[in-house]
C-alpha cells in the first residue's frame, strides 16, 4: 500500500506480518540504494536498514563496532584540536561518536552516495541533527578512494574508514588498491606525524593485511569488538584496525 507521503511506501517483507516502510529509494552509480525502517517485534524497536540492491549493508541494530571505530581510533591520538576525516557516512554512528570527543576541531565526512548525505540532511534518520547541526561537521559528496589516490586527502590527524565489508571483500573493485602497501602509503601521506588510520572490517583480523599495515605504519593493532546478536542468541564480532604513522 502506498503511503500518502511522496518517496515513502510500505512494502511487504517476504511475507512477514510486520510493517516495513521504505523511507527512500534512489538509483546511484553503484546500484539501487534504499533506506528502510521496520518495527522489530521481538525487541519492540524501530530498526533502520540500508540496502544496495538486494545486498544488506548496515542496520541500526548492530552499531557497537561502528562506534568503537571512532573511540579506538581517536584514543590512539595525542593532543587537541584534531582534524578528523570519516570515510563512509552510512547511518552516522561513527561520525557522531567522533563528535563526542571534545578534542575534535573539524569533522569531514566523505560519502560517494549523495542519497546517503540527503537522508541525514532531510532528517530521515534519528539523531541526524546531532551530526548535521554541529558546526564542526562538513558532509562531502565525493569518492574517498579517489581523494586518497589523487593525494587530495588531508592533512588531518585521523582517518576513520567504514565503507567496504573488509580489505578482501570490497563493495567496488576500484577500492581494492587502497589496501595495498602503495595505497596505504598514499593514505598515510595525508596524515600528520603520529596520525591514525582506523578501519572497520566485518571479517576477523587478517594476518596478511596486518603485514601490509606494518610495512607502512609505525604501530598497528587489530581489535576484536564483540556485541550481542539476538538473531543467533549469542555474540557476533567485527574487527577494528588501528594504525599510527611513524
Amino acid at each position: 500500500m502506498e503511503s500518502s507521503e511522496p518517496g515513502r511506501r510500505d512494502v511487504a517483507g517476504g511475507g512477514r506480518p510486520r510493517r516495513v516502510e521504505e523511507l527512500d529509494w534512489q538509483a546511484t552509480p553503484i546500484g539501487e540504494v534504499s533506506l528502510r525502517r521496520r518495527f522489530e517485534l521481538e525487541l519492540q524497536v524501530d530498526v533502520y536498514e540500508v540496502r544496495l540492491g538486494d545486498e544488506f549493508l548496515m542496520s541500526s541494530l548492530f552499531t557497537v563496532a561502528e562506534v568503537e571505530l571512532s573511540r579506538l581510533g581517536l584514543a590512539a591520538l595525542e593532543g587537541d584540536e584534531l582534524d578528523v576525516v570519516v570515510g563512509g557516512l552510512g547511518l552516522g554512528w561513527t561520525a557522531r561518536a567522533a563528535l563526542e570527543d571534545p578534542r575534535v576541531r573539524t569533522l569531514e565526512v566523505v560519502d560517494h552516495l549523495e542519497a546517503v548525505i540527503g537522508w541525514h540532511e532531510r532528517g530521515l534518520l534519528p539523531h541526524a541533527a546531532e551530526l548535521v547541526d554541529d558546526p564542526r561537521t562538513r558532509l562531502v559528496h565525493g569518492d574517498f578512494f579517489d581523494l586518497v589516490r589523487t593525494g587530495e586527502l588531508g592533512p588531518c590527524h585521523a582517518v576513520l574508514l567504514d565503507v567496504d565489508h573488509s580489505p578482501r571483500h570490497v563493495l567496488h573493485p576500484a577500492h581494492a588498491d587502497l589496501y595495498t602497501a602503495d595505497g596505504l602509503r598514499r593514505l598515510a601521506a595525508g596524515l600528520h606525524p603520529g596520525g591514525v588510520f582506523a578501519l572497520w572490517s566485518d571479517d576477523p583480523p587478517d594476518e596478511e593485511f596486518l603485514v601490509v599495515l606494518r610495512d607502512v605504519f609505525g604501530t598497528v593493532a587489530a581489535h576484536v569488538v564483540a556485541f550481542p546478536n539476538h538473531y543467533t542468541g549469542g555474540e557476533s564480532t567485527n574487527s577494528v584496525y588501528v594504525a599510527t604513522t611513524r
